[in-house]
């Protein structure tokens, strides 16, 4: 298949299913290249992540599967060992890569194996803290090969230190100049011929022009910049990498959204979509007409930012994604972008509040697990007023298992000093914020994605008919399905507003009035909700980790739909003798 071919195969499916586009299309020739240079099962290819790997699951046998992609039963959106022998490691979370590859490169070498190890990383990823840990434990270990696929963007556009080195790399004018004459002789001559001899030329005008780069004085052998969307050269760049004895890194530059012109243009917007008609798109994208959960928080967070200058604002790459766009443009020097780094975000927030700001962190839950340490060590034993809004909490659906936000509430439920929050609709949002930041101590506030409804609906203090059978507390955005389901049921839906601490006395009255006490959690029920309140009936999302697809199929599969619901509860209170 061609590049063109391929990009094509990509945004059609994506228009039709959703997906990861922008990065998966900046992505095709090095993956058509790493198909040539490499064996896709023999060697061991590690991406990180693997939103950029769409290519990939059509070039090495599942084509004829893509159509499936992310639907249920059908394709991962990630690589995953369990789909193809082809997917070294599960490439969700950004960062790991060149670990896992370090570890698949001892292994061959202790089993005596001679098979190339390549991780593919970006340049947001590798600011990772863990990117940085292998980089430090890469000189002198086996050897790997690192491909740096560098398009200045994350999800949202790249920052810091390092990825201004790489754009000192690609931008420097008089470096640039001899390496595009060195490859227009190669060409003429024969690239393959020439390319480790002008490698070798090419480094030394690199290191007397620009210094020698980092990761050369990391002890890593540096290849490029290699045009990202030229073949050949990807090819002869690998070949040199995986001739070398050492650790080699390849830069190579790429455009997000390369071949599709909404991507190009926007790639931030085209990261990830849902599906989407490629004839409107290219002419205008298409805008939500309601706010998002994270639109709320944005606003919200600038509202009270505008009374209360100690309020600052920070995130670890996703301003857009965490609704903080607005407020980096409002606020520029209270506003603090990170890049993929979960640790250094919390560890930072709680700097700046032990200097007396209010940091409020915006995360999303899959990635705050990446830094519950710093939320144990630097932020809750001090108990430092540091707000953590934790974005996409109870998400299930077509990104997988990589991307749940089903494990937020049992991992700091146990924490000391945290208090734990989840608004029921917009207006609750706005108000959940102002109270943790009066707070003055650790506050966690937890919200889903999609629409807010400016006010949800509320239940009755008793059913239409008769006394309660049971008190059925919900979190948040399940909070509506609760009422709905609790009239059903003749129970009285209760909006679990704090999850810690909850309400202690509403809970031991409604026990002693003899009421069947039901927890109803978009979340993990173990560790959840449920245990904390004693829950009879624990309901919300089973301890495995939940296949993805359509969030509605999901929720049907797993008995969380409101019929199934209804009827599990109806047939409990049957069994205590409530009927």
């Amino acid at each position: 298949m061609t590049a063109a071919e391929i990009r094509n195969r990509i945004v059609s499916t994506v228009a039709e299913n959703g997906g990861h586009l922008a990065s998966s299309l900046g992505a095709v020739e090095i993956c058509m290249a790493l198909c040539d240079v490499f064996d896709p099962v023999r060697d061991r290819i590690v991406w990180d992540v693997g939103h950029q790997a769409y290519a990939w699951k059509i070039l090495t046998g599942r084509d004829a599967l893509f159509a499936t992609i992310r639907k249920s039963g059908g394709l991962s959106g990630f690589p995953n060992p369990l789909e193809s022998p082809a997917d070294a490691a599960v490439s969700g979370h950004a960062g790991v890569a060149i670990s896992v590859a370090e570890g698949y490169a001892a292994a061959r070498d202790l089993k005596g194996g001679n098979h190339s190890v390549v991780a593919v990383t970006g340049d947001a990823s590798i600011v990772n803290g863990t990117s940085l840990e292998a980089l430090n434990n890469c000189a002198g270990g086996p050897k790997i090969i690192i491909v740096l696929n560098d398009n200045a963007m994350g999800i949202s556009k790249a920052t810091g230190s390092v990825s201004r080195l790489l754009g000192r790399i690609i931008a420097g004018a008089r470096y640039n100049r001899i390496k595009q004459a060195t490859r227009r002789a190669a060409r003429r001559i024969g690239l393959g011929f020439l390319y480790g001899a002008i490698h070798t030329v090419k480094a030394r005008i690199k290191s007397f022009f620009l210094g020698d780069a980092v990761f050369e004085k990391l002890g890593i052998r540096y290849l490029g910049p290699v045009d990202g969307h030229d073949v050949p050269a990807l090819k002869a760049a690998f070949e040199a990498a995986k001739n070398d004895r050492r650790s080699v890194i390849v830069h190579v530059v790429t455009k997000k959204g390369k071949g599709f012109a909404p991507a190009e243009k926007d790639p931030v917007a085209w990261h990830g979509t849902g599906p989407f008609d490629i004839k409107a798109a290219a002419s205008e994208r298409v805008q939500p007409s309601s706010d998002t959960w994270s639109d709320v928080f944005g606003r919200a967070l600038s509202s009270l930012a505008r009374r209360d200058s100690r309020i600052v604002a920070l995130t670890a790459g996703m301003p857009d994604g965490t609704g903080l766009a607005g407020f980096a443009k409002e606020f520029p020097g209270r506003f603090f972008d990170v890049g993929i780094a979960e640790g250094h975000l919390v560890a930072f927030a709680a700097g700046l509040a032990a200097g007396g700001m209010r940091p409020v962190v915006a995360v999303y839950s899959t990635f705050l697990q990446r830094a519950v340490d710093q939320i144990v060590h630097d932020v809750a034993i001090a108990s430092l007023p540091v707000v953590i809004c934790v974005d996409r909490a109870g998400v299930v659906g077509a990104d997988g298992v990589t991307h749940q936000g089903l494990y937020d509430i049992p991992m700091l439920k146990c924490i000391p000093n945290l208090t734990i929050a989840q608004p029921k609709d917009a207006e609750d949002l706005a108000a959940l914020l102002e109270e943790a930041i009066d707070r003055g101590g650790p506050c966690v506030i937890r919200y889903p994605r999609g629409r807010a409804p400016l006010r949800a609906e509320s239940s009755p203090s008793a059913p239409s008919r008769g006394a309660p059978r049971a008190a059925i507390w919900a979190t948040g955005d399940w909070y509506p399905k609760a009422c709905r389901i609790a009239e059903k049921t003749a129970s009285v839906a209760i909006h679990a507003r704090y999850i810690k601490p909850f309400d202690a006395a509403l809970l031991e009255k409604q026990k002693k009035e003899g009421l069947e006490i039901i927890s109803l959690e978009n979340g993990a029920v173990s560790g959840g909700l449920g245990e904390a309140i004693g829950a009879g009936l624990r309901l919300g999302w089973p301890d495995e980790f939940v296949k993805h697809g359509p969030v509605s199929e999901l929720e049907k599969e797993y008995g969380l739909d409101e019929e199934s619901l209804t009827a599990k509860i109806s047939a409990f209170l049957h069994e205590r003798g409530r009927s």
